[in-house]
């Protein structure tokens, strides 16, 4: 069965409440210099060529949306190194939701950004 939708993710949107915040956050955090005017709705960030953008979105233009975050990661960061991630996350006062975790193949943990988005950084050892 041939489906009509491609196999491919073009963006990840995360809810927030603050765009211009947010922005300078997810800017800090991912490293990636604003380079466009921030303004409503939406700011996406290119993750690079053949990968998938981050799209802040505050609906400022819907008067009844509520944020709900999840209480799982919305999506994986990658990092070489684990720890120096760690240290990068803490000083940019994000809340840990659970510290370093190894397993024979990689390691993770999780973080909230200023709106509650539970985030993942992972290092693979493969």
């Amino acid at each position: 069965m041939r489906s009509p939708i491609a196999n491919r993710v073009d963006t990840i949107f995360i809810h927030v409440r603050n765009l211009e915040k947010s922005v300078h956050w997810y800017s800090k955090l991912l490293g990636i210099e604003v380079k466009n005017e921030i303004h409503g709705p939406i700011y996406t960030f290119d993750m690079g060529p053949g990968r998938s953008g981050i799209t802040l979105d505050n609906h400022c233009f819907d008067e009844i949306y509520e944020l709900k975050t999840s209480n799982q990661p919305l999506f994986t960061l990658s990092a070489v190194d684990i720890n120096a991630a760690y240290q990068f996350v803490k000083e940019l006062d994000a809340e840990i939701v659970t510290e370093i975790q190894t397993y024979p193949d990689l390691s993770d943990f999780t973080f909230k950004d200023p709106d509650g988005n539970i985030l993942m950084i992972c290092t693979c050892f493969s």
